[in-house]
C-alpha cells in the first residue's frame, strides 16, 4: 500500500532539527574537540542521574534496585522544582559548540536539548491540573504498578512495602493538582468526571481479598519463609488499611463533592480549547505528541484526506467479501452477525494467542534484530476492564524478570469483533509495541535518555505501521480481516479529525462520533470508550497517523532509491536501532542510511 499525503502536510513534518550524518573514522581530535566531547558526556551523565531520580518507574525497570522503593512525585511543587535544573542543563548544552563534536555526539546534543526545552515549556502549562483521564487517576496508576511488580525475594517485598507507604502521598498530590484545576477552570468535562467518580468509589470499597495492591503478594515465593511471608503480608495489609484506604476515600469524596459539580456538562464544553489557556496547551500537545511543528488545523486537514483515501480501499474489500448492499449496511452486518463474535472470555484469548503465534512465526523474514525479552497474552484485569480500551501493551523488564504483556479486553464480548483482532494483535504485540519497546530497552549502546525518549509519534506510528506489515506476514486471511485492518487505520485517521475537532474546533461528542460511526466497523462501545479517551487525553491521539505516514513514506523512498538492493530487514534495523526519534530526525537517519546503502552497492 502506498500512502500519499499533501505537500503541505509533508513539509509540516519537519521540526527544524538538524540530523547529522553518521560518525566516520577520524584522526584523533584536537584538544578542544576532546574537551567538547568530555563536556557533553558529563552533561549527559548528570542529566541521566537526575532524570532517573525523577522517574523511578523507568529506573526500576532498568535494574535500579533503590528506585523500586520509590514513587514519582506528581505534585506541582516537585514540577516547579525541576525548572531550575532543567534550565541549567539547557544552558550547559547550549554552551557546547557542536563543531567540536562527532556526528553521534551532535545528535545526542540536539535530542537532549530538544527534550529539555520541551520539558521547560510543559512546566509552564501546569498540565498536572488534569489529574486523571477516562481510565481514572491515582487508583489506575496504583493498579498498573501492582500488575507490573514481581516479588521473588524479601528485598523485593520490602521495596513493594515502601511503595505502598508512599501511595497515600501520591493520592494526595493528585487531589491537590485536581483541586488547583477546579480553582483555575482546567477541569475534565462531566462525561469524564462521571466515569471516574464511579471508579474511585469502587476503589474506596475494595477489601483485602479484592484489592489489586495485594496481587504482588498473592503467592509466597520459595525464597521467603512462611513466617517472613506472613509478617510481610501483615505489614502490607496494615499499610493499605491505615494509609491507602483513607487516601482513596479522600480522593473519592473530593471527586463527588468538589470536582463533579465543577465539571461542565454542556456538550460544547468537552474540549481543552474551551478551558482558560486551553488553546495554547492543545497547540503544545500537538507538537509534543506528533514531534512535529504541524498545527491543529494542518492535522485536521490531513485526517480528512486520510479518511477519504482509506474509505475507498474499504469499499474494495467490501466488494471482495461479496457484499452488494450499502456501506452502512455492511458495517451493521459486521457489528451484529454472530459469526464475528465469541461467547466466552477464553475463546477470545484463544484467538488472540493464535494470531500472536502466527505473527511470531513471520518475524525473521522481516527483522534482522529481535528482542530477547518475550511477551505474554493476558486478559485485562476485570476490576478495570469497563473503562479500558480494547487492548494495550504493558512493557516488561528483563532485569526484574517480567515479560511484556499484550493485554486483551475480554469484557462485552458482543462488542469485540474478531475481524479486528489481527490488526490489534500486530499493533500491541509483534511486530508492534512489544518488538519495538523491548528492543528499545535493550539498546545498551545508546544513552539512557535516548532509550527512554518520549517520542509518541515514533512509538505509536510504529504500532500502526506494524498493522500494515500484516499484509506481508500473511496475517489477514479473509476480506473481513482486511476490512478490519482498514477499519483500524480509519480509526486512527478519524482520531486526527475528532481530536482536533473536539479540542481545537469546539465540536461536541456527536460531531466527533460521526467519523467513526460512518466510516469504521468499530463497535459502539469501542467508539464511546475511545472518544472519552480523546476527550480526557488531549492530543495523544494525533501521534499514530503522523508517525505511520512518516515511516511508510520513508520506506517508499528507500524502495525507490535502492530498487533490488532494498532489504526490508536492514530498513527496519535503521528505523528501530536508533531508539525512539522525532520525525524529522528519523527522516534524516533514513536518508543517511539510504546513502550508505547506495555507496555500499556501487
Amino acid at each position: 500500500m502506498v500512502v500519499h499525503t499533501t505537500a503541505a502536510a509533508l513539509a509540516a513534518l519537519a521540526i527544524g532539527l538538524a540530523c547529522a550524518p553518521p560518525a566516520v573514522a577520524q584522526t584523533p581530535p584536537p584538544a578542544e574537540q576532546r574537551q567538547a566531547s568530555a563536556e557533553l558526556a558529563a552533561i549527559i551523565a548528570d542529566y541521566e542521574t537526575w532524570a532517573a531520580e525523577q522517574d523511578p518507574w523507568t529506573a526500576g525497570a532498568e535494574g535500579d534496585r533503590a528506585a523500586l522503593s520509590r514513587l514519582s512525585d506528581p505534585s506541582r511543587q516537585a514540577e516547579l522544582a525541576r525548572r531550575e535544573p532543567l534550565a541549567r542543563f539547557r544552558d550547559r548544552l547550549a554552551a557546547i559548540d557542536p563543531a567540536g563534536l562527532s556526528a553521534d555526539e551532535r545528535l545526542n546534543q540536539s535530542l537532549l536539548s530538544r527534550s529539555v526545552s520541551l520539558d521547560l515549556e510543559r512546566i509552564e502549562l501546569d498540565r498536572g491540573r488534569l489529574a486523571f483521564d477516562s481510565e481514572g487517576g491515582p487508583e489506575a496508576m496504583a493498579g498498573y504498578l501492582a500488575g507490573s511488580t514481581r516479588i521473588a525475594t524479601v528485598a523485593d517485598a520490602e521495596a513493594w512495602l515502601s511503595r505502598l507507604g508512599l501511595l497515600a502521598g501520591f493520592y494526595d498530590a493528585a487531589l491537590a493538582n485536581a483541586r488547583r484545576g477546579v480553582e483555575t477552570g482546567m477541569v475534565q468535562p462531566r462525561i469524564i468526571a462521571d466515569r471516574v467518580v464511579t471508579s474511585t468509589a469502587a476503589a474506596a470499597r475494595l477489601t483485602p481479598d479484592t484489592d489489586p495492591l495485594m496481587r504482588p503478594m498473592a503467592a509466597r515465593p520459595s525464597a521467603i519463609s512462611e513466617a517472613d511471608w506472613a509478617g510481610l503480608r501483615t505489614r502490607a495489609l496494615a499499610l493499605i488499611n491505615d494509609q491507602v484506604m483513607p487516601a482513596r476515600q479522600r480522593w473519592a469524596t473530593f471527586m463527588t463533592d468538589e470536582y463533579l459539580p465543577a465539571s461542565p456538562a454542556e456538550p460544547a464544553q468537552i474540549g481543552l480549547g474551551q478551558r482558560p489557556g486551553g488553546r495554547e496547551a492543545y497547540a503544545f500537545n500537538a507538537r509534543w505528541y506528533t514531534t512535529t511543528e504541524m498545527t491543529p488545523d494542518e492535522i485536521h486537514a490531513l485526517g480528512l484526506s486520510e479518511v477519504a483515501r482509506i474509505r475507498a480501499q474499504m469499499e474494495q474489500e467490501m466488494l471482495a467479501a461479496g457484499w452488494t448492499g450499502s456501506f452502512a449496511d455492511f458495517l451493521t452486518f459486521l457489528r451484529t452477525d454472530p459469526q464475528f463474535y465469541v461467547t466466552t472470555r477464553d475463546e477470545l484469548m484463544m484467538h488472540a494467542r493464535d494470531i500472536a503465534k502466527r505473527a511470531d512465526d513471520q518475524l525473521p523474514a522481516l527483522f534482522n534484530t529481535l528482542p530477547r525479552l518475550p511477551y505474554g497474552v493476558r486478559p485485562v484485569p476485570e476490576e478495570i476492564e469497563a473503562n479500558y480500551t480494547t487492548g494495550r501493551y504493558n512493557p516488561g523488564s528483563s532485569v526484574n524478570g517480567i515479560a511484556g504483556g499484550y493485554m486483551v479486553n475480554t469484557s462485552s464480548l458482543d462488542q469485540r469483533g474478531l475481524y479486528e483482532l489481527p490488526a490489534l494483535t500486530l499493533h500491541e504485540a509483534v511486530p508492534g509495541h512489544h518488538l519495538q519497546i523491548a528492543l528499545q530497552q535493550e539498546l545498551g549502546d545508546l544513552p539512557w535518555f535516548r532509550r527512554n525518549g518520549d517520542a509518541t509519534a515514533f512509538v505509536e506510528g510504529w504500532g500502526l505501521y506494524s498493522e500494515f506489515l500484516g499484509y506481508e506476514m500473511g496475517i489477514y486471511r479473509t476480506p473481513y480481516e482486511r476490512f478490519g485492518r482498514l477499519s483500524y487505520e480509519m480509526w486512527r485517521a478519524c482520531r486526527l479529525v475528532a481530536d482536533t475537532g473536539i479540542h481545537w474546533l469546539g465540536w461536541d461528542i456527536e460531531q466527533a462520533r460521526a467519523c467513526f460511526r460512518d466510516n469504521s466497523a468499530l463497535s459502539e462501545l469501542n467508539i464511546q470508550t475511545e472518544l472519552e479517551r480523546y476527550i480526557s487525553w488531549p492530543g495523544q491521539a494525533l501521534a499514530y497517523k503522523v508517525g505511520e505516514l512518516t515511516i511508510l513514506r520513508l520506506r517508499r523512498r528507500a524502495e525507490a532509491a535502492l530498487g533490488d538492493r532494498f532489504d526490508v530487514r536492514r530498513f527496519h534495523d535503521a528505523v528501530l536501532l536508533g531508539g525512539p526519534l522525532p520525525m524529522a530526525v528519523l527522516e534524516g537517519r533514513i536518508d543517511e542510511w539510504i546513502a550508505a546503502e547506495q555507496a555500499a552497492g556501487s
